[in-house]
């Protein structure tokens, strides 16, 4: 039973028919699975862009893992796919070291070290940063007017952003339950912001880099801030929301979609939870599809990132569209 069991997961896995998979395993109680299920189990989450728990299933089996070279292979695939290079990294070196020459290994490790190398350096640009918006004094959740924020002229009222963005009212039910299905907690200052209007598009769309990335040299721009719940389809649990775009557009699943760009899904402003994990404040980054979902880092938190943003103006952007 169990070697005709296995013969089907390999046979649906080669049809990509990795829910069959999931649905089937799961069936089974954990207590019967044993060390090729829960691996069977954890590919097909792997193959669902559902990352977060493939490495809840390669952790709870990693005592009988860290010698098998598809145990670290597949481990540093979902690091990978996190976005968490530095522990993808040291899986596939581990997977190289127990399996050498193997291409698929040699290709991953080729891929994650450039990045886990700007990761590193991500990681103390953040700690840099956060002490700088500390001593700011800053710090109160966007709930008056500072720099160049004022919360009376944040957002744009117009037909199309109500029509497409603007989610009605939410409530503290309605937090707890997009934070259970994201898996993240919401910053405090996203929250008082969606207090304002829930979901929309800001009158300033123009957020200042330090590097290049796809859209411009020194700049880049959001179409909107989606809004809490999953009512409009551009909104964090919507059709098109977060996870749509994680599991379907290949974004690294670090955390929350929170702006969408005017490339029409090709780039998008992200929280990043990696620094600070699920319950914590995250930082906001550009995650650049057209550049092999290159992560640049933008801003400590995301009220230094609204308040960050300035008018159009501010850059020739008809020069640069000519350009």
């Amino acid at each position: 039973m169990e070697q005709e069991l296995l013969d089907q997961l390999n046979s649906w896995h080669e049809q990509d028919q990795f829910g069959l998979i999931v649905e089937r395993i799961e069936q089974i109680p954990v207590s019967d699975r044993d060390y090729d299920l829960t691996g069977h189990l954890a590919r097909a989450y792997n193959n669902r862009a559902l990352y977060r728990e493939a490495t809840q299933q390669l952790q709870s089996i990693e005592e009988q893992g860290k010698w098998d070279p598809l145990w670290q292979f597949r481990l540093g695939y979902a690091y990978y796919h996190m976005a968490l290079y530095d522990l993808a990294l040291q899986a596939f070196e581990q997977a190289d070291r127990l399996q050498p020459y193997d291409e698929s290994t040699l290709d991953f490790l080729k891929w994650t070290r450039p990045k886990a190398a700007k990761m590193q350096r991500d990681r103390q640009r953040h700690q840099e940063k956060l002490a700088e918006w500390e001593q700011s004094g800053m710090q109160n959740h966007l709930r008056a007017a500072s720099g160049s924020y004022h919360p009376s002229t944040f957002w744009e009222q117009s037909d199309y952003a109500l029509s497409s963005y603007v989610s009605p009212p939410f409530d503290e039910n309605e937090i707890v339950s997009t934070e259970q299905e994201l898996g993240y907690k919401l910053p405090a200052s996203y929250i008082q912001l969606m207090n304002t209007q829930n979901g929309g598009v800001p009158a300033r769309t123009v957020f200042p880099t330090e590097e290049a990335t796809s859209w411009a040299e020194d700049h880049i721009a959001i179409t909107s801030i989606l809004g809490i719940g999953n009512v409009k389809s551009y909104s964090l649990t919507g059709d098109m929301g977060s996870r749509f775009m994680i599991e379907d557009w290949g974004y690294p699943d670090l955390g929350i979609v929170i702006c969408d760009c005017p490339s029409a899904g090709h780039d998008v402003v992200m929280l990043d939870y990696r620094f600070c994990g699920p319950p914590g404040e995250p930082c906001v980054v550009h995650v650049d599809q057209e550049d092999d979902y290159e992560i640049t880092y933008l801003a400590p938190n995301f009220e230094a990132f609204i308040r960050g943003l300035v008018d159009e103006e501010a850059f020739d952007l008809e020069e640069e569209d000519e350009d």
